[in-house]
């Protein structure tokens, strides 16, 4: 049975709520601290209610009773005329609010956006469990900027500390969301989550022995507390997904000789920089299997950068302390060495294996640039020790990543592929409808062919351009990706193109004669070789040297 509060103010208080006019006459005024004042008013309107002060960003009641958990009346009325039995659902505040637009998250969305509040002053008449209270959530300048406290009224310190706690736990719970430090502070992120549940180790083309291994590290280390216990070693792990060196080294056949000019004999050595070797999408997979952990899931920290008011020394303390309460844990840094400079190499030194205890903290930093890291991070055992080299796919690397854009990309089985080819024809003459892009797999050797020497990023980039290039055509056919200016580079004629194919044919092995013929009926791959030849120009236009083989 609920016990309902003394709602009335106290003797000689005004019908009312001069907790507001307080409020009113302190913020058009000369001021120093919201606290003082709104504490001496609110112990004046409520006497015989113990009061609880706390940080809203450390006990979000609101947020805590739009969840589910308890439920929050706004009122600006009289508390004398408000009844227990009202308090049936929550609402906005109808105090000093502002009202705000926020727009759908992507263009063309059905949804016209949503309009929400920033609640300046609030007073609710809060129900949790068997108790009932008064809750006025205040933004007041307290420090150099205004932030928002909630002032908490309740029958009891043991009631209001029984709801703090609750609120807080709640607060500081992923509620399918990853924690993301960015600008100096946490957020728990939905959408990074939504992201990560799309992503699993089907996803990562990887040799098989390395991917096991990488898996092999994760399951190990968090399913061995008892044994680094009994070792008397400290329960951390630091490991480092690189990619190429900055600048790697490349060599294949000159421009001449690859496009094929076969009397050619200079080897082109072109010092290209090469992300996306599989790393992010690693890390990602590692992610969703680290949430899916029974029956406790292991979070994840992800650290976006150490920009903060406060400089990157406190980012990088606030990062660590993080971790640590949320261990045991995976605490991520994407490109570390651009994380860690000099300026904070020492604090973040200090951090990783520092007076302070790392336990359950596995920490994975990744980077196209291991040389940039201080040998102090990416030598030292008790640091970083183990280290898994992310580089350019081979060519059975490239088939398998082809394979997974024909699965993208719904393509159908080969088998019986010629009925299948006489359907989508007859259906295409009948509504044109190009949806369907066919992509049989023979024609996967070839693209993994003519993309010698690219990363997955470069491959992706490839067939994200073809694809958009066929929308932007809808089903041109040969006419498709003539105007070269738009393509942003001169193509050369078919034969060229040819030439080039059979050279790459030499040069990896290739497709088997009879397997290649007749590739040119399929449309996805034709505009596949021009644009494969696009990204090959941009590639060749960053300084290379010339050696011989």
């Amino acid at each position: 049975m609920r016990t309902p509060l003394a709602m009335r103010p106290a003797p000689g208080a005004t019908a009312d709520d001069s907790v507001y006019d307080s409020f009113y006459n302190h913020s058009t005024a000369p001021r120093i601290n919201s606290n003082v004042v709104l504490t001496s008013a609110l112990r004046k309107e409520y006497p015989n209610l113990h009061l609880t002060i706390t940080p809203t960003y450390s006990s979000n009641f609101l947020g805590f009773a739009s969840a589910g958990h308890a439920s929050a009346l706004p009122t600006s009325t009289s508390p004398a005329s408000i009844s227990p039995d009202s308090v049936t659902c929550d609402a906005l505040s109808s105090g000093l609010k502002w009202r705000r637009y926020i727009p759908p998250l992507t263009h063309g969305s059905s949804s016209p956006g949503v309009l929400v509040d920033d609640v300046k002053f609030g007073r609710y008449i809060y129900t949790w469990r068997e108790y009932e209270y008064i809750l006025y959530v205040v933004e007041g300048a307290n420090s150099l900027y205004d932030e928002a406290i909630s002032y908490l009224l309740g029958p009891s310190a043991a009631a209001n500390d029984a709801l703090l706690l609750a609120a807080g736990a709640y607060r500081h719970q992923l509620h399918e969301e990853i924690w993301v430090f960015n600008n100096g502070y946490w957020s728990a992120n939905h959408k990074l989550w939504q992201e990560v549940q799309k992503s699993s180790w089907d996803d990562v083309i990887l040799a098989e022995e390395m991917k096991k291994s990488i898996k092999g590290e994760m399951e190990k280390f968090f399913g061995s507390e008892e044994r680094y216990k009994r070792l008397k070693v400290p329960w951390k792990r630091g490991i480092i997904y690189y990619g190429p060196p900055g600048k790697s080294y490349i060599s294949h056949s000159s421009p001449n000789a690859l496009y094929g000019n076969s009397s050619q004999a200079a080897l082109v050595t072109n010092r290209i920089h090469h992300p996306g070797n599989g790393k992010t999408i690693s890390i990602k997979a590692m992610m969703h299997t680290l949430s899916l952990y029974s029956p406790n899931p292991i979070p994840t920290l992800y650290v976006r950068s150490l920009t903060s008011y406060y400089g990157p020394e406190y980012s990088i303390q606030t990062i660590f302390r993080k971790a640590r309460s949320q261990a045991p844990c995976l605490l991520v840094f994407e490109d570390l060495d651009s994380l860690v400079t000099d300026r904070v190499r020492s604090y973040f030194l200090n951090e990783v294996d520092g007076l302070e205890s790392n336990d359950g903290i596995l920490m994975v930093g990744s980077t196209n640039h291991l040389e940039r890291l201080d040998p102090g991070i990416r030598k030292r055992p008790s640091r970083f020790d183990r280290k898994f080299l992310f580089d350019l796919p081979d060519e059975h690397e490239r088939i398998l990543y082809c394979e997974y854009w024909r699965r993208k990309l719904g393509a159908d089985d080969d088998n019986n592929e010629e009925n299948t080819r006489e359907e989508k024809a007859k259906q295409n003459d009948k509504d044109h409808d190009d949806s369907d892009i066919e992509f049989p797999h023979l024609l996967c050797k070839p693209i993994a062919s003519i993309t010698r020497g690219f990363s997955f990023a470069y491959i992706q980039e490839a067939f994200v351009a073809s694809l958009l290039a066929i929308a932007a055509n809808d089903g041109a056919g040969d006419d498709m990706v003539t105007d070269e200016a738009a393509m942003g580079a001169k193509l050369d004629s078919e034969d060229d193109l040819a030439s080039m194919l059979q050279n790459a044919k030499r040069q990896v092995g290739g497709w088997d004669e009879d397997e290649g013929k007749g590739l040119d009926e399929y449309l996805l791959w034709r505009v596949m070789k021009k644009q494969v030849r696009v990204l090959r120009e941009e590639l060749e236009d960053v300084e290379f040297e010339v050696g011989v083989e």
